[in-house]
């Protein structure tokens, strides 16, 4: 019985020594300078994605069945392609691919193929989010807004936009999240950003109190994606307000 006592004493000093965790207070202030670099991938990831995302829902929304089945085919390859394998192909096989024309990639900077990566990943999410949005809006609106005197343009700008942009609220924000999450595998390109100083940290403590780093780093991960979420909620609260005036009255 006093062995077994014991051996618990000696293991719980272990553990002691093994999770210290002012390793996680203090490594907090070392990686947040790095989320500047976290912050202009996802950006801008997120901008050229949905401007290319628009672009691929007027697609799939038009008429020309061309433009339809490209659409939907490129969605479908991003959406069945893992993230850290369309990562790759763009980090490895744009160059190589460029060679062949004679033009070296190899000289660009990292945080370029992350940015190209993520922005095709993102968009596709996009067209679908916007698509479904646009189609949620009751077409008999249209035609209401136009016979009363209205372009088509202000008919879309003041009655199917605003509409739209509610409904896609949630998705887009979710998308955000989710571009913000898979984000972390830039640093297996070698991407100094929170992730990548992370493991910085971790090889120059030799593999020590990683576990440590790890719960500073998911903090961090924590709290942007309660902000996201917060805001996107305070936005569809707030742009919500016109719709339930009207469904009200």
């Amino acid at each position: 019985m006093y062995s077994a006592v014991f051996i618990n004493i000696e293991v719980g000093e272990e553990m002691e020594k093994y999770f210290d965790a002012s390793y996680i207070w203090n490594s907090i202030p070392v990686l947040l300078p790095f989320l500047k670099v976290t912050f202009l991938v996802a950006g801008s990831s997120i901008v050229l994605g949905t401007i290319f995302g628009l672009l691929l829902a007027a697609a799939k929304l038009s008429a020309i069945k061309l433009l339809q089945k490209l659409a939907n085919l490129y969605t479908t390859i991003m959406r069945c392609t893992p993230s850290i394998v369309l990562l790759f192909l763009v980090y490895y096989g744009v160059p190589a691919l460029a060679e062949n024309f004679g033009v070296n990639l190899h000289s660009i900077e990292t945080a370029i193929f992350v940015v190209v990566t993520f922005t095709l990943q993102f968009a596709a999410i996009m067209s679908e989010v916007i698509r479904s949005a646009y189609l949620a809006i009751d077409k008999g609106q249209f035609e209401a807004a136009v016979s009363v005197g209205l372009t088509p343009l202000q008919a879309y700008r003041r009655i199917i936009f605003p509409q739209a942009l509610v409904i896609a609220l949630p998705n887009f924000g979710n998308g955000m999240i989710a571009l913000l999450q898979e984000g972390a595998l830039a640093y297996t390109i070698g991407l100094i950003d929170i992730v990548g100083k992370a493991n910085l940290i971790i090889a120059s403590n030799i593999n020590a109190h990683a576990l440590e780093i790890y719960i500073a780093l998911a903090i961090v991960y924590w709290g942007l994606s309660i902000i996201i979420e917060k805001f996107f909620a305070m936005l569809e609260k707030f742009f919500g307000k016109g719709k339930k005036t009207l469904e009200t009255t």
